[in-house]
């Protein structure tokens, strides 16, 4: 009888990666799963497995063209349009671009099918399949286990003769059989343009569908009048074709609605922003335009592009700090009732339908101002991150304390010990807290400390550069002597200097030569927000190596040691900054450190009063028992009192619930948690127990940065007695 002939082995490379500065995956049992699926399946001689550990940037093509694989499998992290993490040569993270990974397979014609198991890695499987068969991504963050069942699933199906189609659908349905509710998770796509993505229960075909279809996100406050507008936009926005998310009518009974927002946020060509005066103090609207304005700044193509509308809160009312940063220069509409709803939806529809002709934001290079569009933008560059004051009994609380308060609480010996030293040539001061601690009111008035004796002032907020900066240490010493040289009318000298090599070399001369010289009078410079410098850390180590330098020639002397004994520095950043990063990173700890504690009981009954309200020692011990001396937390109690909208036993029964004034913040720490499950898990161990439970010292270190918990020693308690409820009830093993 004539020999069946052999069909062609086909070769899969696992490509992994698990750098020493981020969270250990269970990347070795995932392999041996997949060497085990391949073994016990009737097809098991026709695959090869070979795998690649600790795979660098420049081991991919050696890798890719060697082995000449048909089945490429990447096992570690992703952070969705910023890349996929591998290592550099020193065992730490390095991005590799979207774009830069088609290209890649682009040019490998082998290639059968990419399986990328990484969380929000259906952003690299999106632009890879143009170029290959079939290739599979994660649209949300995927746990280990999650990872690990359906690459068994997968395989084994493979083994046993199946189509990539077919395989992934086991690989699916073994999550299922498991009850790990990440079934929708992972996505398939064809170079065909064939889209499964069970989020929406649905097989699509992209390149099927009319040009003027659109994903757009809606980002509302759940009250009126901001509900009832979201509807009709939904509603008018699904009528015309486009795939719209609006939490109330998107988010099914169960659904795990961080993840969902996640995913919607990374997929959305739209963020329409509803902005009303209770959503402009919303942490969780905040934390959505934070996510929005990020990926914008990150990808070419500008998306999503972000339209906020006013919802009967005037173009000329401020916002808050935090969104002022991320929503400067772009154009804003305003509501006012229903009357202004058709001529809103004509224009958002023609522009869905033609979509931008650009980014809203220019270059972040170029040396001349930037004009600001006309119709309603609202906020200057040229701005110091001073808010202004409104009649403040009746203001929300959130944001920075104006200078005129009355409601500012000052933390003795903190104020005057930072006027003294900011009097000192050569100053350094830091000032880190989490967020909602006064940091930035606390910045404020040393300012106008400085302002007062006749010094020069320079604010510069580092959440209004463009994510992009970040990433190039030219561009971010640049963008940073662009706001100096701007606030001192010195701007236009910049392009003089920046010619030729060595960006801190550049940006020390016009700092010296340009600015220093011309000012008979010290100079602070407060920089706010720079730990959104320290993700980047090459970048990081030259710039903070750069500020520890002009400190040093301040304090014990240098050629030109005279001038910089002229600059005084505030450098103030959130400690939740920390989460992401090595424990054994430390960004900066040079200079006056400042650590913004709690209110004491003593400054809680002081601040009760100013709001006009008669708070015993006894009422002040069970505000602190449930929200501890949390200053914004603490402001937000005492706004509602005095207001008359609940007492403090309706404070006490709401307040861990949806339904309490504290909802939006706890679901923003919840939003937080699920970017990472070790520390999710280590909180829920603290909130589970009555007694400080010892964890983990990294856990320990990164819970306290977020201002979850109190430390002694590696043993953690809950800060307060609201977290405990909240997180121990949302929280899962």
């Amino acid at each position: 009888m004539p020999k069946t002939a052999k069909l062609p082995t086909r070769k899969i490379l696992v490509l992994a990666a698990n750098p020493g500065d981020t969270s250990t995956l269970r990347l070795d049992e995932e392999v041996h799963s997949i060497q085990r699926s391949i073994q016990l399946s009737k097809e098991r001689d026709q695959f090869q497995l070979v795998s690649e550990w600790a795979v660098r940037t420049e081991d991919l093509i050696q890798a890719l063209m060697s082995h000449q694989p048909h089945i490429v499998h990447f096992l570690g992290h992703g952070m969705g349009d910023y890349g996929l993490v591998l290592d550099d040569s020193r065992g730490r993270s390095q991005l590799v671009p979207t774009r830069a990974l088609a290209r890649l397979f682009q040019q490998v014609s082998r290639v059968e099918c990419v399986l990328l198991n990484a969380c929000y890695s259906d952003t690299q499987a999106q632009a890879i399949s143009q170029f290959v068969s079939c290739v599979i991504g994660m649209n949300q963050p995927i746990g280990d286990m999650a990872a690990i069942i359906f690459s068994r699933g997968f395989y084994t199906a493979l083994g046993h003769g199946s189509s990539y189609e077919a395989a992934y659908e086991m690989g699916r349905t073994a999550i299922d059989l498991e009850d790990i509710p990440e079934v929708a998770t992972p996505v398939l796509r064809t170079r065909s343009g064939k889209v499964i993505d069970d989020r929406f229960g649905s097989t699509t075909h992209p390149q099927g569908r009319g040009t003027a279809t659109r994903r757009i996100f809606i980002s509302y406050r759940d009250e009126a009048p901001d509900k009832g507008l979201a509807q009709e936009f939904y509603d008018a926005f699904q009528a015309a074709g486009h795939e719209v998310f609006m939490a109330a009518e998107s988010i099914k009974l169960g659904e795990d609605w961080r993840k969902r927002i996640s995913a919607e946020l990374h997929q959305c060509d739209y963020f329409l922003l509803l902005l009303s005066p209770l959503s402009a103090t919303s942490e969780m609207v905040t934390e959505e335009v934070k996510r929005a304005r990020s990926l914008r700044d990150q990808r070419e193509n500008g998306r999503p592009m972000i339209l906020p509308i006013r919802v009967q809160f005037p173009l000329d009312d401020p916002l808050n700090y935090e969104l002022r940063g991320y929503l400067q220069q772009i154009q804003q509409r305003e509501w006012l009732s229903a009357a202004d709803t058709p001529g809103l939806l004509q224009e958002l529809q023609a522009l869905m339908l033609t979509g931008p002709a650009q980014r809203d934001v220019g270059p972040v290079d170029q040396g001349e101002e930037v004009s600001p569009p006309t119709g309603g933008v609202i906020d200057s560059v040229d701005r110091p991150p001073l808010p202004v004051a409104e009649p403040e009994l009746r203001r929300e609380p959130g944001g920075s304390v104006p200078l005129k308060s009355g409601l500012y609480v000052d933390r003795p010996p903190i104020e005057v010990d930072c006027f003294t030293e900011i009097e000192q040539p050569g100053s350094l001061i830091r000032i880190k807290a989490p967020r909602q601690m006064g940091k930035t009111s606390l910045m404020a008035r040393i300012l106008n400390h400085g302002r007062e004796l006749g010094y020069a002032t320079v604010p510069v907020s580092f959440q209004r550069a463009d994510s992009r900066v970040f990433n190039d240490l030219d561009l971010l010493l640049k963008w940073l002597c662009t706001q100096v040289g701007r606030r001192l009318k010195k701007l236009k000298d910049l392009e003089d200097y920046w010619m030729g090599f060595g960006s801190k070399d550049k940006c020390i001369a016009y700092f010296e030569e340009c600015l220093l010289e011309d000012l008979e009078q010290p100079l602070i410079l407060a920089l706010d927000e720079v730990d959104m410098v320290f993700p980047h850390a090459e970048v990081a180590d030259d710039f903070f190596g750069l500020l520890r330098s002009w400190y040093e020639s301040a304090r014990y002397g240098d050629f030109g040691s005279e001038l910089w004994e002229k600059v005084r520095l505030v450098v103030v950043h959130s400690t939740e900054a920390y989460v992401p990063l090595n424990i054994n990173q430390s960004p900066f700890n040079v200079g006056k450190n400042v650590e913004l504690e709690e209110f004491s009981a003593e400054q809680v009954q002081d601040l009760a009063q100013r709001y006009g309200l008669s708070a015993s020692a006894s009422q002040t011990e069970a505000l602190m028992a449930l929200v501890g001396g949390h200053p914004y937390l603490i402001r937000k109690a005492l706004y509602h009192l005095r207001r008359d909208d609940l007492s403090i036993n309706a404070l006490t029964e709401t307040v861990a619930t949806e339904a309490g004034i504290y909802s939006d913040h706890l679901r923003r720490h919840l939003y937080v948690l699920q970017d990472y499950p070790q520390l999710a898990e280590a909180f829920r161990q603290v909130v589970t127990k009555r007694r400080p439970v010892d964890i983990d010292a990294e856990s320990a270190f990164k819970l306290e940065s977020m201002g979850l918990v109190i430390l002694s020693g590696n043993q953690a308690a809950p800060l307060c007695e609201i977290y405990r409820e909240y997180f121990s009830e949302h929280l899962k093993a």
